[in-house]
């Protein structure tokens, strides 16, 4: 059962890539009226990709159709790119990634979200916290079919790592330059992965994430170790910053690293979240998501409270970078927003009018 689950989740992810992406011919007919926006962040068929909080109070948001920023803790947002006449003209934006090093650095990948799109797929990248970007590398030079994922690196602000899926155990690569030349790293443990984490404040130190657990690297990617204690799959790692704990989540509940992903622990084994996020002014306080609730753990990971329910589809987390007890979340069909209050009794919508 265990092993069924993982395996969906997989599938899912892919969706990101292959179904979600091939949503490219809606309302393109002539016999199609045109979409009617919702909100500020588009029309009932957009969704959220990826949601990352900035010092000092910046929201940037990868959605299906539009990166949008707020630069006020969202009380305005604007969207920056992949809009019409923009950068990423008609392209979706997904695994959105900030250096490590520099949180003025931004990486985001992009696929076609409609099928007259005029922006290139491939990486881009952002010196300004979102603000203005630019084109790194054209998918097409360096995958045959697309760019599975992407991770800002630790070495260097100008450090990027992308994983091709079709080259499975061979399909890491590292850039030194922004994305602009890729080189390979070694052999991955694993067929395929999930993510990529570069721990901070840890050059060349890496962890990676997938169905088969979880593994490590301490030279950019060139050698790795597998975590034999790992039980089954991870589906999302986290850490606050540097030598701060590293949580994952796995199909078997939350493991902790309290060695800077030397060995991890596991400290609850209830229930399994699909992704994690942790605040960096207390880092013993996780927010967790399921498919239906989000939960908020304050001990480190051994105990979860759910917090008050919300309607709608469950997207993203983000804690905010100077209150532990506030945390953005991102809903998507349509896409929105919404912020738990200090006394996490209620959701308030931080989503731009149409």
């Amino acid at each position: 059962m265990k092993h069924f689950k993982l395996v969906i989740i997989l599938a899912m992810l892919a969706m990101v890539i292959a179904s979600c992406s091939s949503d490219t011919g809606g309302n393109q007919g002539n016999a199609t009226p045109t979409p009617v926006k919702v909100n500020g962040f588009g029309t009932a068929a957009n969704h959220v990709h990826a949601m990352l909080m900035l010092p000092p109070q910046v929201l940037v948001l990868a959605t299906h159709y539009g990166l949008f920023r707020s630069q006020d803790d969202g009380a305005s947002w604007q969207e920056v790119a992949a809009g019409p006449g923009q950068l990423m003209d008609g392209l979706m934006t997904y695994a959105l990634s900030v250096s490590p090093v520099n949180p003025q650095r931004l990486y985001v990948l992009t696929l076609p979200a409609l099928a007259n799109h005029k922006g290139v797929v491939g990486l881009y990248t952002s010196a300004d916290q979102g603000r203005t970007w630019k084109m790194a590398i054209a998918a097409s030079s360096v995958s045959a079919s697309s760019i599975f994922t992407a991770a800002a690196g630790n070495d260097t602000p100008d450090e990027v790592y992308i994983y091709l899926s079709e080259l499975g155990s061979l399909g890491l690569r590292r850039s030194l330059d922004d994305g602009q030349h890729f080189s390979s790293t070694g052999q991955l443990p694993f067929d395929t992965i999930f993510g990529i984490l570069a721990i901070p404040g840890a050059p060349g130190h890496l962890l990676i994430y997938s169905s088969q657990g979880l593994a490590s690297s301490t030279d950019g990617g060139i050698h790795w170790q597998v975590y034999k204690n790992i039980q089954g799959g991870i589906e999302d790692v986290v850490t606050a910053g540097p030598h701060s704990p590293i949580y994952a989540s796995g199909d078997a509940g939350v493991y902790v690293s309290q060695d800077s992903g030397a060995s991890f622990k596991q400290v609850y084994s209830q229930s399994a979240y699909f992704s994690l996020t942790v605040s960096p002014q207390q880092p013993q306080v996780i927010y967790g998501k399921t498919g239906t609730a989000i939960y908020r753990s304050t001990d480190g990971g051994h105990s979860w409270q759910s917090l008050p329910h919300i309607q709608g589809n469950l997207g993203n987390l983000a804690v905010d970078l100077n209150n532990p007890s506030v945390v953005y979340l991102s809903l998507s069909y349509p896409t929105e927003v919404y912020r738990l209050s200090q006394d996490g009794k209620n959701w308030t919508s931080i989503t731009p009018p149409a």
